[in-house]
């Protein structure tokens, strides 16, 4: 049931003397407020002690309210700052990142200058190149390992040149245009070459496995006789490549063999020399024979 929209006591006594009480109590309290007020202006020091009472018994949730208004500020201020310097943070970072890849191309220039004069100091004893050219492409999905070469008829470049850099043979000239020729890597399936161990002439031949390292296959079927760390130099059978080029670096001992790593990677190889055929007659030979299953 709703109650009554009448607000009198009624006719009870106690009730309304209680509801007088109330009222001048009220307006008591309202007097001594008023008193209080105008007491405390005239007078600034009346109620310090009071307020000093009341001070001491707040302090110390005052003093956890500040602490954790200065937390929550300081986290306040970190984000703020994520957020306004985050911008220049990151320009920093790609300035960082532009000073880094400056320095490495000025490393690579050093390294290509090496390189260069590294070519141009190679032994007196070996033969005078047709031409000195960069790779400027090689097949990087292929199955098959060719590179592109800057030098091509009009440099004197012909079909079955060696090329090698300054740390070994590469490949040879596999097909040859007015300006560019297309060179048949030693790490190709088809490329074989014919080679011996450096230290005592032990003969083999270095097929390519297609994924950067040579098989070495022994002539002499029997024990294997290779260590791990031989070298591998060409032995100029076949009439193409120069003997005593150095070619690949024995990394594991297989059944009739070993598995080699070439020590001129093609793909960190820029510059490089063309050189004659060791002996044309040989040479004229191999290229007529018909190409190895595979070859394209």
């Amino acid at each position: 049931m709703a109650p009554s929209s009448n607000r009198r006591p009624g006719s009870s006594r106690r009730a309304q003397y209680s509801t007088f009480m109330g009222y001048v109590i009220a307006f008591a309290g309202v007097i001594a407020g008023v008193a209080v007020l105008l007491f405390s202006t005239s007078n600034a020091g009346a109620f310090a002690a009071l307020r000093g009472g009341a001070a001491d018994a707040v302090a110390p949730a005052a003093e956890a309210a500040a602490a954790s208004r200065s937390e929550s500020q300081g986290v306040w201020a970190a984000l703020q700052g994520y957020f306004t310097y985050g911008v220049q943070v990151a320009r920093n970072e790609q300035e960082l990142a532009e000073a880094r890849v400056r320095l490495t191309e000025a490393a690579a220039l050093r390294q290509e200058n090496q390189r260069l004069k590294a070519l141009l100091d190679l032994r007196e004893s070996e033969p005078k190149p047709v031409a000195m050219a960069r790779l400027i492409g090689s097949t990087s999905t292929s199955t098959r390992r060719f590179a592109l070469l800057g030098a091509g008829r009009n440099h004197g470049v012909t079909i079955g040149m060696p090329v090698r850099s300054p740390l070994g043979l590469v490949g040879r000239v596999l097909e040859t245009g007015d300006r560019t020729a297309r060179v048949l890597l030693i790490t190709d399936t088809v490329s074989v070459v014919p080679v011996r161990r450096a230290a005592d002439g032990l003969p083999a031949f270095a097929t390519g496995r297609g994924d950067g390292t040579l098989q070495l296959r022994l002539i002499n079927i029997g024990t294997n006789p290779l260590r791990v760390g031989d070298a591998f130099v060409t032995s100029g059978s076949g009439g193409l490549y120069w003997p005593n080029t150095a070619i690949a670096v024995v990394t594991r001992l297989t059944r009739d063999g070993a598995i080699a790593r070439a020590l001129s990677d093609p793909g960190t190889t820029e510059f490089v020399q063309v050189q004659p055929l060791w002996d044309e007659g040989k040479a004229a030979q191999e290229l007529s024979a018909p190409p190895a299953a595979g070859a394209k």
